[in-house]
């Protein structure tokens, strides 16, 4: 199951500084391309205030939350997919991820040299997406070339593989995201075995300046904004020189500083909850006198499935689990008193885990 997001974008966006932020991993900066080379790695916790609720409740000796990686990919430029700026090695890392956070510049700044040497979010989108396809393009090709030998030999799988091939192909010719080809559901498990880059879901980050926190009238971020809706992806707006700055706080001086400017979250929350969605993820919680934990599983899991991200064993031992939802635990504060009411539910191995549930799994042993 993927947990990790590639960050990326061209040179200079802030993909490093926000990357920090995220970490506090100390990925090096500078104002120039190509800073960073090796990708970086972070594994980062999932802000949930319903763990912090259930701990209230359960008063447990050890508060676990769940977590997901972020890697820090060097910028792209144009050329990227022929080599330009080291651009290959570069794309094998995204290849590597299982989601996109492409960071967008959408501030000013003189003292901040842009690549291009202004500040277009739309032409700098389309740079990156364009190299990436350019990329998916020439994987495929050589894919096809392969699979096409046997489809003409009469391959049933070859052929059916061979036509998926080839409607994507059309796509990245058209200079579409493999995302945006029209699939059926069992085309896209065929096409999802192609490691392309461009069929990966992405979260756009538009980066601002920290002057523009509550700007909201910058028409850099609508521009961003309104390309990333007729994708059907979602934004995240933040400042990441800002967001490092408060990262480095304590908690409660994080929660004091977001309060006087009128926020309830950081940026870099939003972003991380978002990426961890973008995964198609869901947390369910186990929760006691010694632990209450955070676990995380894809959607439409089911019993067994979720119940085999604690232990292996636990997937071939499910006997059936024991489930409260977290709304009712939250509004009467009592495990008991949920209980009461009779809504503790036992449920089998048909049973599909929903986000927020609280389970105590029963296995054999």
């Amino acid at each position: 199951m993927g947990l990790n997001c590639g960050i990326v974008g061209l040179p200079n966006v802030g993909k490093s500084t926000i990357f920090n932020a995220l970490t506090k991993a100390g990925a090096q900066m500078a104002n120039y391309p190509f800073c960073t080379i090796e990708p970086n790695t972070g594994i980062v916790e999932v802000p949930d205030r319903r763990l912090e609720r259930l701990a209230l409740i359960y008063k447990p000796k050890r508060t676990i939350a769940t977590t997901i990686e972020f890697v820090d990919i060097a910028g792209l430029v144009k050329g990227a997919s022929q080599g330009e700026g080291l651009g290959n090695q570069f794309l094998s890392h995204i290849r590597e991820v299982e989601a996109i956070c492409h960071v967008v510049r959408a501030f000013e700044d003189e003292n901040i040299t842009h690549v291009h040497g202004k500040v277009d979010p739309i032409e700098d989108i389309t740079v990156i997406n364009y190299e990436l396809i350019l990329a998916d393009l020439d994987s495929l090709e050589k894919q096809f070339q392969k699979i096409a030998k046997s489809a003409k030999a009469g391959n049933k799988e070859a052929i059916e593989i061979g036509s998926v091939m080839e409607k994507i192909l059309e796509g990245l010719k058209k200079g579409l995201r493999a995302a945006a080809v029209s699939l059926t559901d069992d085309e896209l498990k065929i096409a999802k075995k192609f490691n392309l880059i461009t069929i990966k879901p992405v979260l756009y980050v538009a980066n601002i300046l920290d002057s523009d926190v509550k700007n909201t009238d910058n028409l850099h971020v609508k521009t961003i904004k309104d390309y990333a809706a007729r994708e059907g992806a979602e934004v995240v707006v933040l400042c990441g020189r800002f967001e490092e700055e408060i990262s480095g706080l304590e908690k409660d001086d994080q929660l004091a500083f977001l309060e006087e400017i009128g926020e309830t979250e950081s940026g870099l929350s939003r972003m991380i909850q978002a990426s961890y969605k973008l995964l198609g993820l869901i947390t369910f919680f186990t929760a006691g006198v010694e632990e209450v934990r955070a676990w995380t599983t894809a959607k439409a899991s089911t019993g067994p499935i979720a119940a085999s991200v604690i232990h292996s064993d636990f997937e071939k031992g499910y006997i059936r689990a024991e489930v409260m939802r977290y709304e009712d635990l939250d509004r009467t504060g009592d495990a008991t008193k949920v209980k009461e009411e009779g809504k503790l539910r036992i449920e089998g191995k048909e049973y599909i885990v929903q986000d927020g549930d609280v389970i105590y799994f029963r296995v054999n042993s």
